[in-house]
């Protein structure tokens, strides 16, 4: 994009040269990034409805259960069936779990109960879904635990059709005497009736993004706090209460439901490809693994990891994913060493980084290596590496809305010849950090930061020929009091309800209008916008076009409190009389929330009249498409 000085009129002009054959669009331009923070997996995406359904997540006493009833008790025993399951809870009469902040419940709906319980008198368990208060009973079933021994047992509980949707519930379990439990797990309907699966009205809003590929499993949970705090993939295979779940560096345990396995079929479902993080021997608190024969072992798991996902069904981990159920490798194209290792302040990433890459390039020659150290100065220490060049390095930026406006034309200098760029995490805030605000702010962001979004989205279309890969971060939280470490996400939910934030919508829009080739363009007699001794324009355009289908399409943001009329100059071709435009505007302070879930949201109309020149009205504080019809 060309940026010429604006003369004083009151009108832009943006010129577009159909002519011209751009480049191309990188067909994994758009993705998701995705990690345990804000209870993203449990208590979100993942659909267990039962916390700390393993009795691990307090050593003292059994979080989030209680006991129910005159009389009754609950202890923890040193006296579980299985290593991975060494904690047992005792109950004499009843006990209760209260959920991720309640129990959501709908009308005929089916709940699967799944327990290991043990009791000496062999007394049946009742099972119920009932009212915080207890007054009301919406499910219950009976299960009779086998006497002397543990087992697993199941019922379904399901809920009457004239009910109202609440999420003010709670699991009860109740015996005439006493009984041990070791697991306890309820599951509602999960996306496509998957086993062990994700919340079906999360799935929808993600599917709706059209996600190329899904990051994953972090972030700072693929390192975590200490050396033995690093995602454990292997320990996350198989069934559920196999997998002894590990700490979250974000402040809580992860039950591990949301396993290797588990983000492999969320990606199938989203029909978007993974893109596989592994640990790479740095953790957040500063250590690190020397590269070298120290370092063999971490570098052989990541090996085995990526033979899980892309291995045949003959090799060793190929075949135990095959033994999960899918016999075909999963279409993994990137992988990346480690996350923001950066930070190691003892400079030892350049050589891990080789250590990984020459391991991962001898055994799977066509993968794409990413390097997790691109884009920034990292406390003094230049990057990218020398001795190998990365497929891609990872840049993450954070900034406040007006200086992420300031980053739209970042790329457009960028060497053609330096290695290409996967934009791995990034977002706008309002005024204070999201990593310093953390609950007392969000949990979304509001219009004002959806400008900046979108605007520094501009630049990544315009030059995706060198931005190949981009994902922003956060996704998911709970907007739940305690159930957020970071105030700004890109989609926030309670257990009953879910809503998506005005970003949400830009990244949607620009996501289901994204063409295979970028269309040149110049804009001229843009009016511009102050801050301080700082001045930026104050429009912000890409356009691409699909070759297949002859649409053209055009994205405008307006960072002006009023409105702002555009010219449009389209030379080179022309274009059908008939289009549509999508608006998503309000005011900057203006957000959704789980009350309001669509106070700002995009709004479609149609458009008459167009030709190789008109003129638009682009509303105040607006993100725009156009979308229109090219004459082929």
């Amino acid at each position: 994009m060309i940026l010429l000085p604006p003369p004083i009129q009151t009108v832009a002009r943006v010129s577009i040269d159909l002519h011209a054959p751009g480049v191309a669009v990188s067909p994994s331009l758009y993705g998701l990034m995705t990690e345990e923070i804000n209870y993203s997996y449990d208590g979100g995406l993942y659909g267990e409805l039962v916390r700390n359904r393993a009795f691990l997540d307090d050593p003292k006493q059994p979080a989030h259960w209680s006991p129910i009833g005159e009389g009754v008790s609950v202890s923890l025993l040193s006296s579980g069936p299985s290593t991975a399951r060494p904690i047992a809870l005792q109950v004499h009469g009843g006990v209760a779990n209260e959920g991720y902040w309640g129990i959501p419940v709908r009308p005929s709906t089916s709940y699967r109960l799944e327990l290991w319980a043990k009791s000496d008198s062999g007394e049946a368990i009742q099972a119920s879904i009932e009212s915080s208060s207890g007054s009301t009973v919406y499910a219950r079933s009976g299960v009779k635990p086998v006497q002397g021994q543990w087992q697993k047992l199941t019922a379904m509980l399901r809920t009457g059709k004239g009910i109202a949707p609440t999420k003010e519930a709670r699991l009860v379990l109740r015996a005439g005497g006493d009984f041990l439990l070791s697991q306890v797990s309820l599951f509602p309907p999960t996306h496509k009736g998957r086993t062990n699966g994700n919340r079906p009205d999360l799935m929808r809003m993600l599917v709706d993004m059209r996600p190329k590929f899904l990051r994953f499993p972090g972030g700072n949970y693929l390192e975590g706090n200490g050396l033995k705090d690093y995602f454990p993939w292997k320990e996350t295979l198989g069934p559920i209460e196999g997998r002894p779940g590990h700490r979250s560096p974000w402040g809580y345990r992860s039950s591990d439901g949301m396993g290797l396995h588990e983000f492999l079929l969320w990606s199938e479902e989203m029909k978007s490809k993974p893109l596989l993080a592994v640990y790479a021997g740095y953790a957040l608190n500063g250590k690190y693994v020397k590269p070298g024969r120290a370092l063999e072992p971490i570098v052989q798991d990541a090996l085995d990891e990526i033979e899980y996902v892309v291995g045949s069904p003959e090799t060793k981990w190929g075949g135990e994913r095959a033994k999960a159920g899918h016999p075909k490798p999963f279409p993994l194209e990137y992988v990346e060493v480690g996350n923001e290792d950066g930070f190691d302040k003892s400079g030892s990433y350049e050589a891990r980084f080789v250590q990984f890459y020459d391991a991962i390039k001898a055994r799977y020659p066509s993968l794409k290596v990413i390097s997790t150290t691109g884009g920034k100065d990292y406390l003094g220490q230049k990057f990218p590496l020398t001795e190998r060049v990365p497929d891609l390095w990872d840049e993450h930026y954070y900034a406040e809305a007006w200086d992420m406006m300031g980053m739209a034309d970042k790329y457009d200098s960028y060497d053609r010849k330096g290695p290409k760029v996967f934009v791995g995490e990034w977002a706008s805030h309002d005024t204070t950090p999201p990593w310093q605000a953390g609950p007392k702010a969000g949990p979304t962001p509001n219009m004002k930061c959806t400008l900046g979004d979108a605007a520094f989205m501009t630049g990544l279309e315009r030059n995706s020929d060198v931005v190949r890969m981009a994902c922003y971060a956060p996704l998911l939280v709970n907007v739940n009091p305690g159930g957020r470490q970071w105030s700004l996400n890109l989609i926030g939910y309670d257990a009953l309800n879910v809503f998506g934030s005005p970003s949400y919508y830009a990244q949607k829009m620009f996501a289901e209008h994204l063409g295979n080739r970028t269309v040149p363009l110049t804009l001229s007699d843009v009016p511009t916008q102050t801050k301080g001794d700082t001045t930026l324009p104050a429009l912000f355009v890409s356009a691409t076009r699909d070759t297949k289908k002859g649409n053209l399409y055009l994205k405008l943001v307006n960072a002006l409190a009023s409105a702002q009329e555009v010219e449009l100059d389209l030379s080179g071709g022309s274009i059908a009389p008939d289009g549509t435009m999508i608006v998503l505007a309000g005011d900057p302070k203006s957000t959704n929330s789980i009350d309001e879930p669509n106070k700002v949201v995009p709004v479609t109309t149609e458009l008459h009249g167009l030709g190789g020149t008109f003129h638009q009205t682009l509303p105040p504080h607006s993100v725009v498409v156009l979308s229109m019809r090219e004459r082929l």
